[in-house]
Parts: structure tokens; sequence; C-alpha cells
């Protein structure tokens, strides 16, 4: 594939219209998204190869952050560089954010809608949700019985010892042993032949280490400079995106005690039925703490990292097929995140949703639905903050 010559590339109103129809319409997380961009952009439209597809998901499953809004990225970036990148992503971000911000300044006015029976049935939803995600992740990322113990061993030490420094070390822990064990090692790498290629990517990985580094300084809990740190802190740290930002942000919002865990849950199972990304849950708790301002900030803040890395990681495919070790590591790290989504999943998942049978009924029902006759994301919300009001109420 060649790059698309100046005649070829799209204006910023073209890219953008495009990509906000696939945010009003791209329902079911993640993985959907890609097959709703390999339908667009690789049947239909004929932008990039089904290899060339591949391989840029691929980079952008490697790299922290949401990977199907990096995809977007990346093609917008393609057919237009660095405008068409940001009118992808506005275009597929924008819907489900305005949403988001939406319901928070809706439950800020009128709070006593945060008690009532949908609010449960929308907690033991997550429930469903996130025990549905560490099976399938725990079935891709952990094939093999080392890469289980490690998921498992990462789980265990956050449910004893789950401060935010201690997930950090589980996952640099995860990398080292991953290298050390040679995990994945014999596993096929592709080559990557898109030709993406930024002429300061060292740029961007210092302005993303910076960022990071920034993150970390002390901010007044609410404000918006706490609320910025916060999200960047999680969307740099997270690898697999979608759901794995749930312990992220648990513990900057409700471990911190600036939210209750019953809004944090309730809002994150409205973004389940959202189109677009996982990550626009983003403005609601942004939303919740600062109004609009808080809810713009918290979504620029938290794609801000993953797009950095975009940008400057796109050289690194290359290194990183030549170096075993390298991806060993990666392999372990994605293992820790298995173990870290399952203690997610008991807290503050399960501890805050499930407090008897009829819960735990309920929360099988809804797990039949997704898991096993595959009722969608975005009918199944609605449906269980209904049964809420009818059953628990």
């Amino acid at each position: 594939m060649t790059e698309p010559s100046s005649d070829d590339r799209l204006s910023f109103s073209q890219i953008f219209l495009l990509f906000l129809r696939l945010g009003l319409t791209s329902f079911g997380g993640p993985a959907a998204h890609l097959g709703f961009f390999h339908d667009e952009f690789v049947k239909r439209r004929r932008w990039l190869s089904d290899s060339a597809y591949a391989e840029v998901v691929v980079l952008c499953q490697l790299l922290p952050g949401p990977a199907s809004s990096q995809v977007g990225l990346t093609i917008g970036f393609l057919r237009g560089h660095y405008r068409g990148a940001l009118a992808a992503w506005l275009g597929f971000t924008l819907p489900s954010a305005v949403i988001m911000i939406g319901l928070a300044l809706g439950l800020s006015a009128w709070p006593e809608a945060s008690s009532g029976g949908w609010i449960q049935g929308l907690k033991l939803f997550v429930v469903a949700v996130v025990a549905q995600a560490v099976w399938q992740m725990g079935t891709t990322l952990c094939p093999d019985r080392p890469r289980i113990a490690m998921a498992l061993l990462v789980a265990v030490s956050l449910l004893v010892m789950g401060e935010t420094w201690m997930q950090i070390l589980a996952l640099v822990i995860a990398g080292a042993v991953g290298s050390f064990l040679g995990l994945g090692s014999g596993e096929a790498s592709e080559p990557l032949h898109v030709p993406l290629q930024s002429r300061k990517p060292a740029l961007f990985a210092g302005a993303f280490l910076i960022l990071l580094l920034v993150s970390f300084l002390p901010q007044t809990t609410g404000s918006l400079g706490w609320i910025g740190a916060e999200m960047y802190r999680a969307g740099a740290l997270v690898f697999g995106g979608g759901h794995v930002v749930l312990p992220w942000l648990q513990e900057g919002f409700v471990a911190s005690g600036a939210m209750p865990a019953d809004t944090f849950l309730a809002g994150y199972g409205v973004a389940q039925a959202m189109p677009g990304p996982l990550f626009s849950f983003s403005g609601f708790l942004g939303g919740s703490q600062a109004g609009v301002l808080g809810g713009v900030i918290a979504v620029l803040a938290v794609f801000l990292p993953g797009t950095l890395l975009v940008f400057a990681g796109l050289p690194l495919w290359s290194w990183l097929r030549e170096h075993r070790r390298a991806r060993s590591a990666l392999a372990g790290v994605n293992a820790g995140v298995v173990g870290l989504l399952l203690a997610a999943l008991y807290d503050p998942v399960w501890v805050s949703a499930v407090h008897g049978a009829h819960d735990l009924a309920l929360v099988l029902a809804i797990w039949v639905c997704l898991a096993v006759w595959r009722v969608p994301v975005w009918l199944l919300a609605p449906l269980s903050a209904l049964a809420g009001v009818i059953l628990l109420s």
C-alpha cells in the first residue's frame, strides 16, 4: 500500500462526517468497532488492504489506550494527516461524550434519580459485562499455565493491596517475569507495511512522558487539574483499553471519596449502551465533578496519551519484531492486565452491586443473555435498568 497523494486526501469535514456517522451507530464495544471499521474502510471504501488494516490493529493493541479509537485515529491520519486524525477522533467520540456529560449534569440536577431501582439494575449489568470481559480476555491473553498463574497472582496481590502504586508495580513485575520466561516468544509477529512515519516521534514520546510525570503531582480533589491528571494517568497506563480502564478510574474517583460507588457504576453501565468509545465514560466522571468544562477536560485528557503514543510508536513495530524479550514482556503485561480486571470484578464491581440472592439471580440472567444468547449490550443495558425498577425497587 502506498501513501495517498494530495488529490486523494480528504478534507477535515469529510473525515469528520464519516466518523461522526460511525460514532452514532457503532454499538457493541471495541471488538465491534474494529468490525465496523473493517467493513467501512477495507471492504467498502478500500482505503486499506486486509493485511494493512490487520497490522494497524495489532500495533494499536500493543500500545496503552483505547485500541479501537487509536485505529480510527490512524485511519484518519492516513487520509488527512494530523487534521484527519483530529477529525476522525472528534467525529467518533463526540456523540457518546456529549451524552455522558449530559447524563452527569442530569444526575447533578436531579440527585434523587441516582437512588432508584434502575441504578441497581445497571450495577448488576456491569457485573455481568465485566465478568464476560475477564473471561474473554483471559482466554485470549492467558493461553498457557504461566500466564494464567501470573494473572491470578496479580489479582491476589491487588485484592490484598489495591493502591494505585501496587497496580503499576504489579504490571511492571508481570512484564519483567514475562521477559524472563520468554512468554509468547514463538508466536507469530506480522511485519508492518503501512507507511505511517511521523517526522518527530521523539517529541510525541517526550510529551507523553512529561505529562505522565506531571499527572503524579499533588492536586486538589475535584479540581480541573485533578480531573485532568487522573484521566491522563488512566489513559496512559491502560493496556487492553475498554473495561481495563475501570479499576484505574475507580481508584481515582471512588476510592478517593470523590464519587459514590453507586453513581460510578451506574454511569459505567450507561456507557455500555452508548455507541462509540467506552472511554467516553470519562465525560460522565469529569462532568459529575466540575460540569461541562470538567467533562470536556476529562475526555481530552483520557484520550491524549493514547494519541501521543500512536504518533510516537509507529516506528516501534519494526523494533519489537526484532526483540523477542520486548514481545515477551508485553505478553506478561497483558496477562497482568487480566489479573487487574479480575480484581476489579470483585472490588468495586461485585461488592458494590451484589448484596443477596435476588441480585445474584439477576446477574446470572443478564450474563446468560450476554454470553449465551448474544443480546447486544446497547439493548441489554436499558433492559437491565428496567428489570431493576420492576424487581429490585
